[in-house]
């Protein structure tokens, strides 16, 4: 029997794939000090996209908001997320401020991180753990799993050599953002992923967008990886991961022990689900198998993405046109992995292929630039004629010579007028338009109105009833739209 430790993903993973990265800092403060007491190994809590959708569209200062909510956990070792060369842009980021980025999280109290990069750039990850050493802080090196020819257990295997082969890097995590992997590929996988991981622990995180990932999760600690990533249940499921409810009930079915105090769980299951029925976000609900998922591997918080686009031309009946088209861009640009950027890449460059209907024929910088090498080596080669295409667009000669600048942070610090590191990180984000609105909103609001216990139990009730995606709730204090994806 084995003891297994729980990474509480609820905060970070679980409301980006559920909440579009919305949760506001006072919809979770209330129910943090109970967070705090579960026995939870890390709560992961943050990452540069979350940044940039709380300023953009919450108008909430997220240095202010993280800063209260790492005081409200004081218990809790907080995991803040980063790719390995650009968590502070879309493109590729200066080392300089990928280096501050990482030294003002710690500053701001993570003391544990995963840093991953899909076409793993092995340097960039080992410099960034160096600097968080310098807090004494956790990293974890990811390994980010996709289905493909080319990504084999030797390839990954390899990845798991290189990554654990820096004594900053403490544990290995491997990260299935589609929910994937299945037990029978896991059973060689894991297997060969320990056998290079130089007696480092490996943690394991699956979206559960097939709705197999729990069994995946007994898998995997049969194996030998005894870390795993849950949410609580209203932030679990669909295409966030597994619920610790269920977890930690396996865990003691199998015999296993475990550090959560399961008494707290409803608690905090209570509070979000108010939260989300409030809020009018939507609650984790376990998804039918879909071999269709298995081809195109888009993570689910971005089919929402993909939908409203299509919307923006008219096309909303193309969603499963487009989800095919995503399939043959993936194999054409070399099987990069279906995370961030490269299934926002790949995924509008399908909706662009869709809606012009003439394939290729719209080539976004990004997709040039991947071309180009900027992202690093592709995991494959890219189909020539692909490739021709992209090379021939407009401005494939601009982008494609125009390397991305390594300034120094003097240099940068002079460039956004600032010598306070926090607010150079977000002008380097997000436009002065956006900051200034995210300032005339005031401070951080440290509570959020939910619904009564009556209003609730009516709205859960609606909720079982109806078949449309929308219900209302009105009381004397609100009226309600809720919805339901």
């Amino acid at each position: 029997m084995a003891h297994i430790d729980f990474l509480d993903s609820t905060m970070r993973d679980g409301q980006q794939s559920l909440w579009g990265m919305r949760m506001q800092a006072g919809m979770a403060l209330p129910i943090a000090p109970v967070i705090d007491k579960v026995g939870y190994r890390v709560v992961d809590l943050t990452g540069s996209s979350l940044f940039e959708v709380l300023i953009r569209h919450c108008q909430e200062n997220p240095w202010e908001g993280l800063d209260l909510l790492v005081k409200a956990l004081p218990n809790s070792r907080i995991r803040g997320g980063m790719r390995s060369n650009a968590s502070v842009t879309f493109g590729v980021t200066p080392d300089s401020l990928m280096d501050a980025w990482m030294r003002q999280l710690c500053v701001h109290g993570c003391r544990s991180f995963w840093i991953y990069d899909v076409l793993f750039n092995i340097d960039k990850t080992h410099r960034l753990a160096k600097v968080a050493k310098e807090f004494d802080a956790e990293v974890s090196g990811a390994i980010m799993y996709t289905l493909s020819p080319v990504h084999t257990d030797e390839y990954y295997a390899d990845k798991a050599a290189k990554l654990s082969a820096c004594d900053d890097i403490d544990t290995l995590l491997l990260y299935d953002t589609a929910g994937v992997l299945n037990p029978d590929r896991m059973r060689t996988l894991v297997p060969a992923i320990l056998k290079n991981a130089n007696g480092k622990p490996v943690e394991f995180h699956a979206n559960n967008i097939l709705g197999a990932s729990t069994i995946s999760y007994l898998e995997a600690i049969k194996l030998g990886i005894h870390i795993i990533h849950t949410a609580s249940r209203p932030m679990a499921n669909g295409p966030s991961v597994p619920s610790i409810e269920i977890m930690a009930r396996n865990v003691e079915l199998l015999g296993h022990t475990h550090n959560v105090d399961t008494s707290l769980l409803p608690e905090i299951a209570d509070h979000f689900e108010r939260v989300a029925i409030a809020a009018g976000f939507p609650l984790g609900v376990p998804q039918e198998y879909d071999l269709f998922s298995v081809q195109h591997q888009i993570p689910g918080g971005m089919t929402g993405t993909l939908k409203a686009q299509l919307v923006q031309h008219g096309m909303a009946d193309k969603f499963d046109e487009v989800l095919d088209e995503t399939a043959k861009v993936r194999k054409e640009l070399g099987y990069p992995g279906m995370a961030t950027p490269f299934s926002q890449l790949v995924g509008t460059l399908a909706v662009l292929n869709i809606v012009t209907g003439k394939r290729y024929s719209v080539i976004p910088d990004e997709v040039i630039q991947y071309a180009a090498g900027h992202y690093g080596e592709t995991v494959a080669p890219i189909d020539e004629n692909v490739r021709d295409m992209i090379m021939s667009a407009p401005r494939a000669k601009e982008v494609s010579e125009t390397w991305p600048e390594q300034p120094s942070i003097g240099e940068l610090r002079k460039r956004y007028g600032t010598e306070d590191d926090d607010e150079l990180i977000l002008r380097a984000l997000v436009p002065e338009a956006d900051l200034e609105k995210m300032r005339a909103a005031g401070a951080v609001k440290q509570d959020f109105p939910l619904l009564s216990s009556p209003e609730l139990e009516q709205a859960r009730k609606l909720m079982a009833l109806s078949t449309s995606n929308y219900v209302e709730v009105k009381s004397a204090e609100m009226s309600l739209s809720l919805r339901r994806d």
